[in-house]
């Protein structure tokens, strides 16, 4: 967009589901779960294309936040989670050919290995992958007032 914007050529955004989304539905899983983890860290290891030291996988792991990492397949994963910590990998997330693995993090080698995964995959990482121990969100509980429906909580939406 940059070139073309210095070439004043003009053009059109189109836009579309980025893969992170499709895993989670490829996975059947919700990146924010009540009590398991509200927060998700979208990023990407250090390779031909370094990384600030201040955003490296061990000090956003130190957050254990979910984290989906991007262009990272075939490099291992270092430092900040457990080894027991929930992972899945997601090859080509929502094509014909997609492929997914739920494994842990001292796992997921192992995994990509023998799935024959090498790139064009993502990694997912936290307790959410295991879709486990987490409650419902009270948004959706009957008691509930929202901007679309009278909960029974006597709450009034303005």
């Amino acid at each position: 967009m940059d070139e073309l914007d210095k070439l004043n050529i003009s053009y059109k955004l189109c836009p579309v589901v980025s893969s992170f989304c499709g895993a989670a539905s490829a996975l059947n899983l919700e990146y924010t779960l009540p009590g398991v983890s509200q927060s998700v860290i979208i990023t990407r290891m250090a390779g031909r294309t370094p990384v600030p030291e201040r955003e490296s996988i061990a000090s956003f792991a130190a957050h254990h936040a979910t984290m989906v990492i991007f262009l990272s397949t075939g490099m291992l994963l270092k430092g900040g989670y457990e080894a027991d910590t929930p992972a899945a990998i997601v090859y080509k997330a929502t094509w014909p050919d997609e492929k997914r693995v739920v494994c842990t993090v001292a796992t997921l080698a192992e995994a990509a290995e023998r799935e024959n995964i090498k790139k064009t995959a993502l990694i997912i990482v936290g307790d959410v992958t295991a879709q486990a121990g987490y409650e419902r969100s009270r948004l959706y509980a009957p008691e509930f007032t929202t901007e679309f429906r009278q909960g029974t909580d006597g709450f009034v939406y303005e």
